[in-house]
């Protein structure tokens, strides 16, 4: 287990949640989640196309206690095509809970939200393919804003669109490019305290900032492999003291940067065997047999796919990573003396 330390706050590795499954406990190529009431958190399983079972969103607790799922347009396994159907899902990207609750699911293959109640019951959908405002090709992002309106990320028009939360379309801002404000098939988005907004846009390896009304702000990243640089980023959150946190997917990495966009520090992950699996290996002694020859493991720490991060009220920082169907929690911890926080 390895501590990650920067400008007097710790990453201290917590614990890993997940295994891959196509039902039940266990997530099947994960791209992102969002963290709901109390202790819960939904999780979007993509899967494949050849296994549409896989395809749901899985309702836990950060203790890794298995609530359900929902959103499963196909349920035998192996079995039928992907279903467009009412609630279905085919190519889910990204999630968001509204003020009340309620969860909304992009989908960049129907091109459309799909909006359910906080324990997966279907309440509606919304969305028209197309480039004119308030369609959308490719919705790979999603947000919701302090004033509960949705911010979504149309990442094949390279723009943000703000819609309410009944897809009623309010406003739009950038353009394809690589100047200021402009995208090159942006993916994750994060808004902070301040109602500032963040973009991973992706294919220009950098994460832009802009205030609540789309007015650029500022810039970081550029394209590599060394510190602070990028390699097509997916995900984007900011804590509460305004540090920024980067799933830099190429790279497989997480990087944190400061509210200025300076480099700070990274982790190539800190994976354990997750209660899922070790209750999946506790079934069968002899995959415990296998595991205990098998070599190599120590990879299985390490991130693979790190494709979206969350950071939540409680400084915990959840990572993503859609080839090892799992998410790595670690805790930020701020040094406190007398007086207040350092």
């Amino acid at each position: 287990m390895t501590t990650t330390r920067f400008a007097g706050i710790t990453l201290q590795p917590s614990h890993t949640i997940g295994r891959a499954e196509f039902s039940g406990p266990g997530f099947r190529n994960p791209v992102a989640m969002v963290r709901g009431e109390e202790d819960t958190m939904y999780v979007v399983s993509r899967s494949y196309d050849y296994r549409p079972d896989g395809k749901r969103i899985t309702i836990c607790t950060l203790d890794e206690d298995y609530i359900g799922e929902f959103a499963r347009g196909v349920t035998t396994a192996g079995e039928g095509d992907p279903s467009d159907a009412d609630g279905s899902l085919i190519w889910p990207t990204a999630i968001a809970l509204d003020s009340e609750g309620n969860v909304y699911v992009a989908d960049e293959w129907l091109n459309r939200i799909s909006v359910y109640s906080g324990d997966g019951a279907y309440l509606s959908k919304w969305g028209t393919p197309g480039s004119g405002d308030g369609e959308i090709s490719s919705p790979s992002g999603l947000a919701i804003d302090q004033d509960d309106h949705l911010l979504l990320v149309d990442c094949d028009n390279h723009r943000i669109q703000k819609f309410t939360r009944d897809g009623q379309y309010i406003s739009q801002f950038g353009s394809k490019g690589d100047g200021d404000g402009q995208f090159n098939m942006p993916w994750g988005i994060t808004i902070d305290r301040s109602g500032d907004i963040y973009i991973a846009d992706w294919r220009n390896d950098r994460i832009q900032k802009f205030d609540r009304n789309g007015n650029f702000l500022m810039k970081f990243g550029t394209s590599g492999s060394a510190d602070g640089q990028l390699d097509r980023p997916t995900g984007v959150a900011v804590d509460r003291d305004g540090n920024i946190y980067v799933t830099d997917w190429g790279n497989d990495r997480l990087q944190v940067f400061s509210a200025d966009g300076e480099y700070l520090t990274q982790t190539t992950g800190d994976g354990s065997l997750s209660k899922w699996g070790k209750e999946k290996l506790d079934a069968n002694s002899e995959m415990w047999q296998e595991r205990d020859i098998a070599q190599g493991l120590e990879r299985e720490k390490l991130f693979w796919g790190p494709i979206a991060v969350t950071v939540d009220d409680d400084d915990n920082v959840f990572v993503v990573e859609s080839a090892r169907s799992r998410i790595q929690i670690y805790r930020r911890q701020v040094p406190v003396f007398f007086g207040g926080r350092l």
